[in-house]
């Protein structure tokens, strides 16, 4: 870092549900945090402070005086660790924002959805240390600076020197590093090839997934998935007890059965939803071409179908033009168009 005897400055880019959920349990366990937030967010922020809260009863505030937050990106500047939450549509944007005020020194780690993004950075970010990350739970903004982790799971970032999963990990906040992180993030992805089925049926992801035919159409994807990533040579990292390569067959079977397998694996809020069915709530554009469409990109490389994960992708693209949130649709309505 800059300076040895100070403690780390970690700028939060992009300061959203998962920005301010993980920055809000860095202050806690005691970092030096800068948020890095849209001017909405940071006036929410400065009126009601942030809270952090998760299905496992977690549930912290910190006061609007106690917060270091920003709109203008030349905090970057301050940063000796950065940590990159945007959409992923906003990664191009952000990499050259981090260029232009952010010192040579500062560690740049993504923790968003999709494989792309750590290249995106390392393209804009030429000669500096950019590390690939995959957060694996769900946040959901509440309102009133109140941001909920409905799901569990960990923080995965790609190894390097600086032993930052020692300096981010805290208490709720488990984080390691891997040699391997694009099998962890092509099995995250697998994993949130959900997102949209959930956005599109409107319903909490642990009734959609107490569902047996929301279930058989999420294993129909993953099944898509699978021996496209074959082709590529990547052997997915699952993040259960089970390998990747079960999960279809365990999404098929009867619910009771499933509960049985999958049930001590399963860590999900009654009320938790995916952040597409957010973004479909808020008129907001969503992170389809990052999940299904990377889906569908290697199918097309390697001259295949995967007709699933292109209709789930259609329909997404659809509710997005028309801007009326999730159709609230049927496992037999998605398939119809099959």
């Amino acid at each position: 870092m800059n300076n040895a005897d100070h403690a780390p400055v970690i700028v939060i880019a992009g300061a959203g549900s998962v920005g301010c959920f993980v920055g809000g349990l860095l202050q806690r366990n005691g970092a030096d945090v800068r948020f890095l937030a849209r001017p909405r967010i940071a006036s929410m922020l400065l009126e009601h402070g942030l809270r952090v809260t998760d299905f496992a009863g977690l549930d912290a505030h910190t006061a609007p005086d106690a917060l270091k937050i920003a709109t203008d990106p030349a905090v970057l500047a301050e940063a000796d660790i950065i940590l990159v939450t945007v959409k992923s549509g906003a990664t191009g944007e952000i990499g050259a924002l981090i260029a232009s005020h952010a010192p040579a020194h500062a560690k740049v780690v993504s923790l968003q959805n999709g494989v792309s993004n750590g290249r995106t950075l390392r393209a804009a970010l030429h000669g500096r240390d950019v590390r690939a990350g995959m957060i694996a739970y769900n946040v959901r903004n509440m309102d009133a600076g109140r941001f909920h982790r409905g799901t569990g799971g960990n923080i995965v970032i790609e190894e390097g020197e600086g032993g930052l999963a020692e300096i981010l990990a805290g208490p709720d906040l488990p984080v390691f590093e891997t040699s391997d992180i694009r099998a962890v993030q092509w099995g995250k992805l697998l994993v949130n090839l959900n997102n949209a089925l959930n956005a599109l049926s409107g319903l909490p992801l642990l009734e959609q997934l107490s569902n047996r035919e929301w279930r058989a159409l999420f294993a129909d994807e993953i099944a898509e998935g699978l021996p496209l990533l074959a082709a590529e040579g990547i052997k997915p990292r699952s993040a259960f007890p089970l390998p990747m390569t079960l999960i279809p067959h365990i999404m098929r079977l009867p619910t009771p059965l499933y509960r049985l397998i999958a049930g001590p694996s399963l860590k999900i809020d009654p009320e938790a939803r995916s952040s597409m069915w957010e973004d479909l709530e808020q008129g907001r554009k969503t992170e389809i071409d990052e999940l299904q469409g990377a889906v569908t990109a290697l199918a097309e490389k390697h001259g295949r179908a995967a007709p699933v994960n292109a209709r789930v992708a259609a329909l997404i693209r659809e509710c997005e033009t028309a801007g009326a949130g999730s159709p609230r649709l049927s496992p037999a309505e998605i398939r119809a168009g099959l």
